[in-house]
């Protein structure tokens, strides 16, 4: 087995401080542009993980463990997000083909080189990791001096200072701003002071959501416009119907049963029942805004949403079926149980036969047709890229 030791500088320190060009490969070549970081900049915790990796690379190369180990260094751009990881993904390839690795270690010294690991994964496995920290000398490293240095780093980093400025100035803004509306109108204190912290917590709550989803709702508004609408509508109409199921449970429990079960577990699978046929189609809106935008951008993964869109009934009967068993309102045993169940089956092959067609041709489409009917290794070659 072939190992990669990979060291990560997804901020390019290495390019901006050093002169350093991406992609480094070989020890040597390693460690000399480790020096040059060192020597422009001895704080900078970058050089620590070449040397590191340079070190793990040495450990491995003489315990034998692998067939062949190399070392590397990539670096990704000054703009860290999506142009970045474009630049460490070209870099990694670059590697791969001087180094057809089989496995990689990644070696990075916090948590944002290691949301690169989805791109690592996606070329070849991660066999292992390592993250590096560098030690302080106490006697050095004052309170005062630590403190006032990551707060000159919080202050030069627009990420970190839209969180630890941003979103606190926004607090103190609001809560100023009530404050001064309260003098003038007090009786309506009460009012304000919760429209106060109403807006303070949506905010706080949907600037969380987006980052913990890796959602970026302006540049999804300019670039998926259709799929963030069909979306948006799909959502609408899966609350509708749940609210709508909500208010009329008792009128459906007496059409479906007959009569209206006592709250708890009845009650809850008749909910789930009534709300099955909502939660199905507004799913099917969610899927087909994403197939007309694939459409639009010449996606080769189109045929995951169709293949997903296909396979909607299936689940719908599953859903249905289960649920009026449960409710003792169908056996097993009855014709009408046997055709749906049966359906649901014919809906899996045709599904399956659909979405196999649909993905040869997709990949041919996306690829403006570059690949003949019979050439099967060259579409899987493609097919792989494409994923």
């Amino acid at each position: 087995m072939k190992v990669l030791v990979l060291a990560i500088d997804r901020d390019d320190d290495f390019g901006k401080k050093a002169g350093v060009k991406g992609p480094v490969i070989g020890k040597g070549k390693c460690i000399d542009a480790a020096l040059k970081l060192s020597l422009a900049d001895p704080e900078d915790s970058d050089a620590n993980v070449v040397y590191a990796a340079v070190k793990l690379y040495d450990e491995l190369k003489k315990s034998g463990e692998f067939e062949d180990v190399e070392v590397a260094l990539i670096t990704g751009h000054p703009e860290v997000g999506v142009k970045s990881d474009l630049e460490l993904a070209r870099q990694l390839d670059e590697v791969l083909k001087k180094f057809p690795a089989d496995g990689v270690i990644p070696v990075t010294d916090g948590a944002e080189d290691e949301q690169v690991f989805p791109i690592l994964s996606s070329r070849l496995p991660i066999v292992s990791s390592k993250r590096v920290v560098v030690k302080q000398n106490e006697t050095i490293e004052t309170t005062y001096y630590v403190i006032y240095r990551y707060i000159k780093e919080i202050l030069s980093d627009p990420e970190a200072s839209k969180v630890f400025l941003g979103i606190p100035g926004l607090i103190f803004l609001l809560y100023g701003v009530g404050k001064l509306l309260s003098v003038s109108y007090p009786q309506s204190m009460n009012i304000i002071s919760n429209i106060v912290a109403g807006v303070i917590l949506l905010f706080i709550g949907g600037y969380a959501f987006t980052k913990g989803f890796r959602i970026q709702i302006f540049r999804a508004l300019v670039n998926e416009f259709i799929q963030v609408i069909f979306g948006v509508s799909g959502l609408l109409i899966i609350i509708a119907g749940m609210i709508n199921a909500y208010v009329n449970i008792d009128s459906y429990a007496i059409e479906l049963l007959g009569k209206v079960p006592e709250p708890g577990l009845i009650k809850l699978i008749l909910y789930i029942h009534s709300i099955n046929t909502t939660i199905i189609i507004g799913i099917a809106v969610v899927l087909v805004g994403r197939i007309v935008q694939a459409y639009l951008k010449k996606d080769p993964h189109i045929w995951y949403n169709i293949a997903g869109l296909l396979i909607l009934p299936t689940f719908w009967i599953i859903v249905d079926v289960t649920s009026r068993y449960a409710l003792s309102v169908i056996n097993f045993h009855s014709l009408a149980t046997v055709i749906e169940i049966s359906a649901a089956f014919v809906d899996v092959i045709f599904s399956v036969m659909i979405s196999t067609f649909i993905r040869r041709y997709s990949i041919r489409w996306a690829n403006g047709d570059e690949i003949e009917t019979g050439a099967g290794d060259q579409e899987v070659r493609i097919a792989q890229e494409a994923t």
